[in-house]
């Protein structure tokens, strides 16, 4: 699929999302596809813009800042789905629509009190290991809590990647189900950013609403400079 032309991987990955959705009795337009485009030129992002994509995902600052100037004429929303650095996080605020991967409470103290509204996911880690990234799952209350009381900040819902050793659905179950917790605390914040090109279908069977797909519309990614 990653060998056919950009507009029939677009047109067929679109598909298939519906398909999924329609699957499991959700509409396809509850689903927001943010298509990441990690190491790609922004020649890329532009050509996708022209097939009808407004949603970008990147997961580094330096890459995704100087994206987001040189494509300042179109009508983009940037993702911010990679860990960010504290120091960071003020620059990240000056180009990202939506950060994914809000984890600790440094993180969301410094990106509050901006000049405009920004909306966040609280990201969790599924797995044992502490050196992903990723809030525990026992903190994300208490972490949506520390959101909610932040000036300019919007608490959307919970963002996480599914572990490798394990199979994709069950792992959202339990993101879903961290997502209920968290809307005890923050009641509006319903939303779930799950699933990637081999796992969609998976994340939106559990009820995810941001989809971060990357090689299955944007190809192979070129190799790092």
């Amino acid at each position: 699929m990653t060998g056919a032309p950009l507009a029939e991987r677009v047109e067929r990955v679109g598909s298939e999302i519906s398909d999924a959705a329609r699957s499991v009795g959700r509409s396809r337009d509850e689903l927001t596809l943010v298509v990441v485009t990690k190491y790609h030129p922004a020649a890329l992002v532009r050509e996708l813009h022209g097939l009808g994509i407004r949603d970008f995902g990147e997961n580094r600052h330096q890459e995704a800042r100087e994206k987001a100037t040189e494509l300042a004429d179109l009508d983009l929303d940037w993702h911010f789905v990679g860990q960010l650095q504290t120091k960071k996080a003020r620059q990240a605020r000056e180009y990202a629509s939506v950060i994914h991967s809000v984890d600790r409470t440094e993180l969301v103290d410094r990106l509050a009190d901006g000049e405009r509204p920004l909306d966040v996911f609280l990201q969790i880690n599924l797995t044992d290991d502490p050196e992903r990234g990723g809030a525990r799952p026992e903190e994300a209350e208490s972490l949506a809590e520390r959101v909610a009381r932040a000036s300019g900040l919007r608490l959307l819902g919970v963002m996480a990647v599914a572990p490798l050793d394990e199979e994709p659905r069950p792992a959202f179950a339990r993101l879903r189900s961290i997502g209920d917790r968290v809307r005890t605390v923050v009641p509006e914040a319903r939303w779930m950013s799950a699933g990637m090109s081999n796992d969609f279908a998976e994340a939106i069977a559990e009820g995810a609403t941001h989809l971060r797909i990357g090689t299955a519309i944007t190809g192979i990614r070129p190799p790092r400079d």
